[in-house]
């Protein structure tokens, strides 16, 4: 995919990012996720492609826009053909109750090349590029700690697991303790929280627990970028939910799936803080005129850049309300 289309992706979740951190800790969280997806609808329509959403707010009867099957960009003729995954706010009661860590997200690569998830429960683990080729769902928890543990040539005592603070979580959350690692709970947002085993500052070494399955196929994009790794586990709650993942061409429920089966290619992330984190700054506003903090990257060449940047509203440019 051509560079310039990764630069052009992060003024999408800019948008996203601004239209629904205006409304951070007003307690609605239907209207910040609306705020978001009108404003990253109206950016892509902007974009010289012919996109499709194979993963974002929905069945298209549930979801009024940027829903699965959308079509998406200008489409010209001649314009390269994209699969895009999307979370236009990613933590939507962070956002609403003015906690950190939403952010804004997209996902990008050619047709075809992303997993058609279904909107399920996914197990996952992620970790940084270190430890990449150390981790496998088909162990337990405390194998794939030893493991990661020998390949960071630490203990595990030395080892940050992070993980949604979630009822189904217990059993998991016990044994890390009972390895002596620690354990790092988060209330939403596991994407951002699987990119951060990719930066150091973060202080963070391994995703572990269940999540949504979109979520784990934008992860797989960011860590992919990012060297780092990634495997994914189908967990459907109910026999409907199996049902559906077979419609999408999923067979085998139980597939532990690698960061390349999903997302498969020459893939694009980028994103957007939109309460501030550890991940990126929210956004801040200013009289007539807000900053930004993004990242985008790209798998082809493994670059990362942070973008702050300062948009003037007076200009009002697309998706700026």
């Amino acid at each position: 995919m051509d560079r310039n289309l990764a630069l052009e992706v992060v003024r999408v979740t800019e948008m996203a990012a601004v239209a629904c951190a205006r409304l951070m800790g007003r307690g609605d969280k239907n209207l910040a996720d609306q705020a978001a997806v009108d404003a990253m609808r109206r950016a892509f329509d902007t974009i010289q492609m012919d996109g499709t959403v194979v993963i974002g707010e929905g069945e298209r009867d549930e979801a009024p826009m940027l829903y699965i099957g959308e079509r998406v960009g200008n489409r010209v003729q001649g314009a390269p053909q994209i699969d895009i995954a999307l979370d236009p706010l990613e933590g939507t009661n962070l956002c609403a109750y003015g906690r950190p860590g939403a952010i804004s997200v997209v996902a990008l690569a050619y047709r075809g090349c992303l997993l058609n998830a279904p909107d399920t429960y996914m197990e996952k683990i992620a970790v940084g590029p270190q430890a990449k080729g150390h981790i496998n769902l088909a162990q337990s928890p405390a194998e794939n700690l030893a493991s990661i543990a020998k390949a960071l040539k630490r203990s595990i005592q030395d080892l940050t697991v992070i993980i949604l603070d979630r009822p189904r979580h217990e059993a998991l959350i016990r044994t890390v303790r009972e390895v002596g690692a620690r354990v790092r709970l988060i209330e939403d947002g596991d994407v951002a929280a699987a990119v951060s085993t990719c930066i150091g500052s973060a202080d963070v070494d391994v995703l572990m627990g269940i999540g949504g399955a979109p979520e784990g196929v934008i992860s797989a994009a960011a860590l992919k970028s990012m060297g780092g790794d990634f495997q994914g586990r189908l967990k459907p709650r109910n026999e409907e939910e199996i049902r559906r993942a077979k419609t999408m061409g999923i067979n085998d429920i139980h597939h532990i799936y690698t960061a390349e089966e999903l997302a498969k290619g020459d893939v694009m992330f980028a994103a957007t803080g939109v309460t501030g984190g550890e991940f990126l700054k929210g956004v801040r506003f200013y009289g007539g005129s807000c900053e930004t903090n993004s990242i985008v990257m790209r798998s082809k060449t493994g670059t990362v850049r942070y973008i702050s940047a300062t948009h003037r509203f007076e200009s009002k440019p697309p998706g700026y309300s």
